[in-house]
This record gives C-alpha cells, structure tokens and sequence, in this order.
C-alpha cells in the first residue's frame, strides 16, 4: 500500500525566507497527522549546515516518521556549459543530501523554457545533465525522479518540460533504473494537458506523486498561460486548496497507477490555509488509498 507524506506548502516563506518557523516545529505539527513521511525542500534554512542533516533525520524517525523525499529545481537547460556544469554539482549535493536524511527520491527538473530553447535542443540539454548526475545518484542509492512541473518559485520562465510531448519525450530519453516520474497531476492543467492522459503516458514509469488540487481563483486556464510567460513568481490566479474539492479526479488517478503496481510515496502539497486543511487532505488520500489499495 503507498505510503502518505506532507510538504510544508503553508510554512515556506517561515521555513525558506525568514526563519520564523524552525523545522523541529514543522515536525511536531506534522506528527498530528496521519502521515508516514515528511517531503524535505532543499532550501531548508537550517539545511545550509550539513551537521543538521542526521540530526533532522534522527529527529523525524523520533516521531515515528521518515523522510523519503527531497525536492530541488535544478536549472538544466541554461546555454551556458558552465552554468550547467554548477547546476549538476548542485545536484549532486542534493543527492548526498537525500542520502543522509535517509531518502530514497531527489527531485530533478528540466530547467526553465526561454524564449531561444528549442524543444530537441532543451531535450538534450535536460537529459544530458540528469543523465551527468545518475552515476552518482546510483552510487547513494537514491532515485532521481522527474516532475511534470508548472514552474519554481523563483524562475522567470515556466518550466521547460511543461507539456505532455516534451515531458514524454524527456522521460524516453532516459533510461536508468535509478530514474523515475514524480506525477504531480495538478500542474498537467497548467499545461493545457488533461492530467488522465498524462498519466496513462507514463504511469509505468511513475516512481512517486505530489497529490494536491488547484483553483483557479479568478479567469481561466487560458488567461493563466497567457499572464504567466516570463513573469517572475508563481501564478498569481492559482491557489493550491484542499485535496479532493479541486480539479483532480483521485479515484481515476489511483485507479490507474493501482493497475501499473504503483506501492510507494504520495507527497501531500496542500495545505496553504494551515496544518487543519492539509489534516483534511490527508484523511482525503488515507481514505482513498484503502479504497483503491486497501
């Protein structure tokens, strides 16, 4: 049965920005929950001090929780060979990372869409630099797991992988046992992609997922793409919400990845309005995988 972990989508800003928040916090409101895990962001304040990385671990595994996850943003389709080069060593770093927080997935992503990229050439520039950091990744036993995402937090462009073609073409461009999807089916709408369709494409190939459900708090899918391109920041028309009041179809995704033999983490991210919405969205997910898997 697939295991149940959260991301602190609520306290990023408290945990990423101006350390209000301390990460031993996160872990004792996230105890309350019924989860198994806690999804790690590589841009943790308190993770700048490697020393703290076994010390979060012991703590997490105290509480009777593991950390199966890191998520990073990786920009690999710079032209830039240099920046590039500095991109794979930061990635790198993440895998040892993972490793000691005592995961098994660190997220990668394709890198951001400028406007020069052409898709063959931003394909070989993504899979080039993932496939330069899974030797590596092997050596630590860590999975590298590639997400169909909408765009980071702090990139000017979206992501260059965004659309179903060039994500399945990405995806088919590596081939390693220790690489992977990270199905998040939220960000196939931002696309204008039909998350079902998304799935059912590389469902043999999906290693872990990101549940959440979005809204679209005014306009339409359209006016979103169109506002979006080479602004700074996440969608200023999207919200993140409560899982299964949204756009996303559970019973048909679980259904689906039930039937590909799909046994492994679901990452919680939702939860904006509190640790009260994001304990809603968990027993939402706990309630559907004894349905589907149960």
């Amino acid at each position: 049965m697939p295991k149940l972990a959260a991301f602190p989508k609520a306290y990023m800003q408290a945990l990423c920005k101006d350390g209000s928040m301390k990460l031993s916090e996160w872990f004792e409101l996230a105890s309350t929950l019924d989860i198994d895990g806690l999804e790690f962001y590589a841009g943790f304040l308190e993770m700048a001090e490697e020393s703290n990385w076994s010390r979060f671990r012991d703590q997490v595994a105290d509480l009777g929780m593991s950390i199966p996850m890191l998520c990073c943003s990786p920009d690999f389709t710079h032209p830039d060979t240099a920046f590039r080069e500095n991109e794979i060593a930061k990635q790198k770093r993440w895998i040892e990372m993972t490793h000691a927080l005592g995961g098994s997935y660190c997220r990668v992503l394709s890198g951001q869409r400028r406007p020069e990229l052409s898709n063959s050439e931003g394909v070989r520039l993504a899979a080039e630099s993932i496939q330069a950091c899974l030797p590596y990744a092997e050596q630590h036993s860590v999975t590298l797991i590639l997400e169909n995402h909408y765009k980071d937090d702090f990139w000017k462009y979206p992501e260059f992988a965004q659309k179903i073609d060039v994500f399945c073409e990405l995806v088919n461009a590596i081939n390693h046992p220790n690489f992977g999807v990270n199905y998040d089916p939220s960000n196939a709408f931002l696309a204008g992609d039909d998350p079902l369709e998304l799935l059912k494409r590389v469902s043999d190939r999906v290693v872990t997922m990101h549940a959440s459900d979005r809204f679209l708090i005014s306009g339409t899918i359209d006016d979103l793409r169109n506002e979006e391109e080479g602004s700074v920041g996440y969608a200023k028309r999207l919200s993140h919400g409560e899982i299964g009041k949204g756009l996303n179809d559970y019973d048909a995704i679980f259904s689906e990845l039930k039937s590909k033999g799909f046994d492994s983490w679901i990452s919680i991210e939702d939860g904006v309005d509190g640790i009260e919405q994001l304990r809603r969205s968990a027993d939402f997910l706990r309630k559907k995988i004894a349905e589907h898997w149960g």
